[in-house]
């Protein structure tokens, strides 16, 4: 059966991301508007800006309707501003910036640097599921995760800090694995769906 995935497609890495999930054989839905979410099976919250993704969702009055869709058990991957997004806290947001506060986590934003400071690198993964792997991961001014709640798995670390996590239905990581040929952590979100 297809599965329909939903990519917010308001700003950043949303053509990589549609591409990696039409790879797989899903049918992808670029999120602009409230009523796009409905029949998704998963959702994926891309990089990008995080200040610019959230007063997007402001504007485009996207904000209640993914915090419903998202509590109420869609599968959602974030990376990078989308785990920023998804996060319960952002410990140096710009002015005014929000988060959707379902993920019960901190985080830092850019905390491994400038874009200059990109790197490419593998992981070890482990979700708690019994199946640990290594994940191919591509870091541009990402995050990590300051602190996690007591539901929060910890699935990776790059260079000691927390860049995958897991939390029932949510999963968030600090990298970009649309920009690698790595199509471990999409399968994983569909895994869920």
């Amino acid at each position: 059966m297809v599965k329909n995935v939903g990519v917010l497609a308001l700003q950043g890495g949303v053509a990589e991301h549609v591409a990696m999930l039409e790879s797989l054989g899903t049918h992808v839905v670029g999120v602009r508007k409230p009523e796009q979410l409905t029949g998704l099976d998963a959702l994926v919250l891309p990089g990008g800006e995080s200040s610019t993704i959230d007063r997007l969702t402001r504007v485009l009055g996207l904000r209640e309707p993914l915090i419903e869709a998202i509590s109420a058990g869609l599968p959602t991957l974030g990376t990078c501003a989308g785990l920023i997004m998804l996060s319960r806290e952002i410990t140096d947001p710009a002015p005014g910036q929000q988060s959707l506060g379902l993920l019960d986590v901190a985080v830092d934003r850019n905390a491994f640097g400038s874009q200059v400071a990109s790197a490419e690198t593998v992981l070890d993964w482990d979700d708690g599921t019994g199946h640990p792997r290594q994940v191919k991961a591509a870091f541009i001014r990402a995050p990590r995760v300051a602190s996690v709640g007591e539901g929060v798995t910890v699935c990776a670390r790059y260079r000691g800090e927390i860049v995958g996590v897991r939390q029932g239905n949510l999963l968030g990581i600090s990298f970009h694995p649309e920009l690698t040929d790595d199509t471990s952590i999409h399968k994983e979100l569909l895994a869920l769906a």
